[in-house]
């Protein structure tokens, strides 16, 4: 019995030795390569695991919601950009230091151009040589007119002989409204007394008040009553000495009619007498 189990303890260990290197190291590669295709998928479950944090998460979904953002706001900047253009170039037709004209000045605008225009031809075709005009710094509404002619039967005429004064100096500015807002008119040279003339060259006229004014007048038929009003006033050319000499002014001007319009208003318009010439 004993010799029986020793043979087969023989026969194992023989087994053994004989058993084929190769397979033995080929199982061994299968365990190496499980072990590396388990280092592998703990990798990318390590991988996958770390990108699904809830902090990746947030910055992936945030960098997706700016690619998103980007073109709405690149077409909003293009928007205004588009509308800021479009309100330049409205106001292109209509613009003073940046800001855009209302409808009805422009209106008024081009209504004062085309009668002012037109009354200056007016002027030039006159033969009588009754009134010159000439545009103070080219604006043609602010106008320096020449009277050339008064009654040549009156003191006045007689003054501008002596004096050798040719004209008498006035000027007229158009306000926005006109024709249907009467002008601004003053005397500027010569320095007169009387005649409806006062402080600063300041003229009395109804016609020249808004009561008064009517759009139909022109500058010719305005300077015609003037010029009678000149004379039914008795005016003279000022020769005392030094009085003559000082200038009239416009700030004086306006401030005297401010105030005689005033009184006028609460009194009414007299006629002058016939006393008066």
């Amino acid at each position: 019995m004993a010799t029986l189990l020793r043979k087969i303890g023989l026969i194992r260990l023989h087994d053994r030795d004989t058993e084929d290197p190769k397979h033995h190291q080929g199982s061994l590669k299968g365990t190496k390569g499980h072990q590396k295709n388990n280092a592998k998928h703990c990798q990318t479950t390590n991988e996958t695991n770390i990108l699904s944090t809830p902090e990746i998460k947030a910055k992936k979904l945030d960098l997706h919601s700016k690619d998103k953002e980007r073109p709405g706001k690149e077409k909003q900047q293009q928007q205004q950009q588009q509308q800021q253009q479009q309100q330049q170039t409205a106001g292109g037709g209509g613009v003073l230091g940046g800001a855009s004209i209302p409808p009805h000045r422009q209106h008024c605008t081009q209504v004062r151009t085309r009668r002012l225009m037109k009354e200056l031809q007016e002027i030039r075709r006159l033969g009588d040589n009754f009134i010159t005009v000439e545009l103070v710094d080219d604006n043609l509404f602010d106008w320096n007119v020449k009277l050339h002619q008064v009654d040549k039967d009156s003191a006045l005429w007689q003054d501008m002989k002596e004096t050798n004064t040719e004209f008498i100096l006035l000027n007229v500015t158009f306000p926005d409204n006109f024709p249907f807002s009467p002008p601004f008119m003053r005397v500027l040279t010569p320095r007169l007394e009387n005649g409806y003339v006062l402080d600063g060259g300041a003229i009395c006229m109804e016609l020249l008040t808004p009561r008064g004014w009517s759009s139909a007048y022109t500058v010719e038929a305005v300077m015609r009553q003037f010029a009678a009003s000149l004379v039914k006033g008795q005016g003279r050319i000022c020769r005392k000495a030094g009085k003559s000499k000082k200038a009239f002014s416009r700030k004086e001007a306006e401030a005297t009619f401010k105030s005689l319009v005033k009184t006028h208003e609460k009194y009414g318009w007299v006629s002058p007498p016939v006393s008066d010439g």
